[in-house]
């Protein structure tokens, strides 16, 4: 490509002398697409589904000459006029902190390398008023982009060519006619990521264009972030930032949206959530944040998310009467907001998950990261508060720590420890509950990334903060409904799976639930039951969102006495017209990447500690005839007991249709690929009891 000088060059004729087609909104439902595949994703929540419907290329068209000059990132001016020697001109409005434009910077990068040599020009402009020269220079340098990036400070050039969004592009002919607008590809869209884009918009404009045939989609709806439009302060405006706003950002966003925290922008400062205030407006509108999935008909949850009608018109009528900022001694007295510890104290304890980072690239899809460590304990340890603390929050979708106990120890429940996921919030437990750590002890960390367009390395870390031994009364312990027998058949929009778990400690209490499907995940409703038919519905999500991973908290926790089973009922949505759906001709069955599926719930449950130990062991012994001279010592009688202990729970918790054997195809895969091996010692693919006995008693 023949290179302009940055004083010389030109942008054709940009819409002038057009007014701006009055549009409607057309508000969609999207959401995710890569399993437990997605942190940008998630975050892409707070933008829209679509843009407003643009006029038809005819109408946006031609129109009087003008001439602009803006600043670039390079330190020089760009005169945008009315022709170019170009045959071809994309315009490309960006935005530094915009998921989407981060994610397409290097797409944009590619292209217009690709198209060089045919003479085709590429120009970036930065419209938002909360990004700064500086901000766009820093921006323009991380995603490596070699074609000029303008500052719109006045946000003219956007006004002339009515664009609305970051990223959203136009293609420009010669006489600075409009042949195309709107989104690169399909393949990045808020929650939603492709394997592949099913078509390249801009690209195929610029070659049907290069070809000197007429652009065959000329327009097509952008998705990203909202440009702020320009307004007018009312003065003496009865809302404004310091009087309410900056409360009502504080009560429902700024958890979030601050530095460090899973939000792509701040809103803890007035310069920042003006530059927003248009995106926070449509956002809240939608009730697309703050996000919150559970039907307030069933539960009451500690913590429940929810902005009130009257908050949201606030916001409303504050962007209405041009963003005031008002009396700064009426800024209310916020309560500091920790960063990545959830208590005062330090951590008693903190692992990395390894030595080196592991590396995320700019663009693809990252399989599922585990990493195994030994955290050298020599002594039972007992968990009072556990947190996952991602080291890049821009990559990390999800991450969730395994507790692996020494060969021959067993873990009530499933070995869960702590996780990170979009929007959770750690629920602290007083000191004395606490969930058991055995000596020996190792760490699974299973890690979950999600590339945002610019590469970068990843070591998150485990903080953990212990309770004294004695001050523990309250032993935690997770349990699982889990259904890995699913079949989801192609182009199916209302497929039925359920699950059942019939062992609950009847001294114990339900204190947190959390339901996990991928991105066929359509709905999800969980149960309690009696064992005799009657049941009540404990957790009802009628939408789920697989970009929001909430663990619900019980307000009050539930006790477990006379409940014998947790169940739920799920639905999965197969069809194109879920918008997550990575592949509808999938015949669909469990795994762990985002294309497969799962369908679990977790419950965090706390019952008194040794309780059910004791009961056990004082069973054993009242059943166990034995004359004092046939009485065993008594640490081979306690060893005993033990493994008795250890042979009934490993029944309990796998024997599904309770016939007292553990068949192949009854338990979930990891006991197929491990106990099977280890104690179906007789090779009929049946797990008794006793050979469960067998391979605890002949262990070192």
């Amino acid at each position: 490509m023949k290179r302009c000088d940055l004083m010389d060059c030109d942008l054709g004729r940009l819409l002038a002398g057009v007014e701006p087609t009055t549009l409607t909104s057309r508000a969609g439902g999207a959401l995710v697409i890569r399993c437990l595949s997605l942190i940008v994703l998630s975050l892409w929540l707070l933008m829209p589904m679509k843009s407003s419907a643009s006029p038809p290329a005819s109408e946006i068209a031609g129109g009087a000459q003008f001439e602009f000059s803006l600043p670039t990132t390079a330190g020089s001016t760009y005169r945008l006029g009315s022709f170019s020697s170009a045959p071809l001109r994309v315009v490309c409005f960006l935005g530094c902190e915009c998921p989407l434009a981060l994610q397409y910077g290097p797409r944009l990068q590619e292209l217009s390398r690709t198209y060089a040599d045919q003479g085709v020009e590429f120009i970036g402009v930065n419209s938002n008023p909360q990004d700064s020269l500086a901000d766009v220079s820093r921006y323009a340098k991380t995603l490596q982009l070699t074609f000029p990036v303008l500052k719109d400070h006045d946000r003219i050039v956007a006004a002339r060519l009515n664009a609305k969004r970051t990223p959203e592009v136009i293609l420009l002919g010669r006489q600075g006619e409009t042949l195309y607008r709107g989104r690169i590809d399909d393949q990045y869209q808020p929650g939603i990521v492709r394997n592949q884009a099913s078509r390249a918009d801009l690209k195929t404009a610029i070659d049907e264009a290069l070809a000197g045939k007429p652009v065959s989609v000329p327009v097509t709806d952008a998705f990203g972030c909202l440009i702020a439009k320009p307004r007018k302060t009312i003065e003496n405006a009865a809302v404004t930032y310091c009087g309410q706003i900056a409360r009502v950002l504080e009560q429902h966003c700024v958890e979030c949206h601050r530095a460090g925290e899973i939000g792509p922008f701040a809103l803890d400062n007035f310069d920042d959530v003006v530059g927003w205030a248009d995106m926070i407006v449509e956002t809240v509108q939608q009730k697309r944040m703050p996000p919150w999935n559970a039907n307030p008909e069933h539960g009451e949850f500690l913590n429940a998310r929810g902005m009130s009608d009257a908050d949201r018109e606030l916001l409303e009528r504050w962007v209405e009467s041009g963003t005031p900022y008002g009396d700064p001694t009426s800024l209310p007295q916020t309560a500091l907001i920790s960063g990545d510890n959830p208590t005062e104290k330090q951590p008693d304890l903190s692992i990395a998950m390894s030595d080196t980072g592991f590396p995320v690239p700019a663009e693809g899809t990252v399989d599922y990261q585990y990493f195994v460590v030994d955290p050298q304990l020599t002594t039972d340890r007992w968990v009072n508060l556990a947190e996952l603390i991602p080291g890049d929050r821009s990559v990390v979708h999800h991450g969730i720590v395994f507790i692996r106990p020494p060969d021959g120890q067993r873990i009530d429940g499933v070995g869960w420890l702590t996780a990170y996921v979009p929007g959770q919030r750690i629920p602290h437990s007083p000191a004395y509950r606490a969930r058991r750590l055995p000596a020996g002890s190792k760490l699974v960390f299973q890690m979950h990334y999600t590339p945002n367009g610019k590469a970068t390395e990843d070591v998150s870390r485990l903080n953990l903060w212990f309770s004294a031994a004695e001050e523990v009364t309250e032993e935690l312990m997770t349990l699982i409904s889990i259904n890995q027998e699913l079949e989801i058949p192609p182009r199916m929009s209302d497929v039925k799976i359920n699950a059942q778990t019939d062992y609950l400690p009847e001294d114990g209490k339900l204190l947190a639930l959390s339901p996990h499907m991928h991105l066929r995940g359509k709905s999800m409703r969980v149960q309690v039951g009696d064992g005799q038919g009657a049941s009540r519905v404990i957790l009802d999500v009628p939408h789920y969102d697989f970009n929001w991973q909430h663990t619900y908290v019980l307000k009050d926790p539930l006790p477990l006495t006379n409940l014998k089973n947790f169940s739920f009922l799920a639905t999965f949505d197969n069809s194109a017209n879920n918008p997550f759906n990575p592949d509808p001709d999938d015949f669909v069955t469990w795994g762990d990447q985002t294309w497969e599926e799962m369908a679990i719930v977790f419950y965090e449950v706390a019952r008194p500690r040794g309780n059910s130990a004791a009961k056990t062991a004082a069973q054993l012994a009242a059943s166990t005839p034995r004359s004092a001279d046939e009485a065993p010592k008594n640490d081979e009688f306690q060893k005993n007991v033990e493994h008795q202990r250890l042979a009934d729970e490993y029944m309990q918790d796998l024997d599904r249709n309770r016939d007292g054997k553990l068949s192949y195809d009854e338990v979930e895969r990891a006991v197929q690929l491990q106990g099977f091996r280890n104690l179906d010692r007789n090779g009929d693919r049946l797990i008794e009891r006793s050979e469960i006995l067998d391979a605890l008693s002949t262990r070192r």
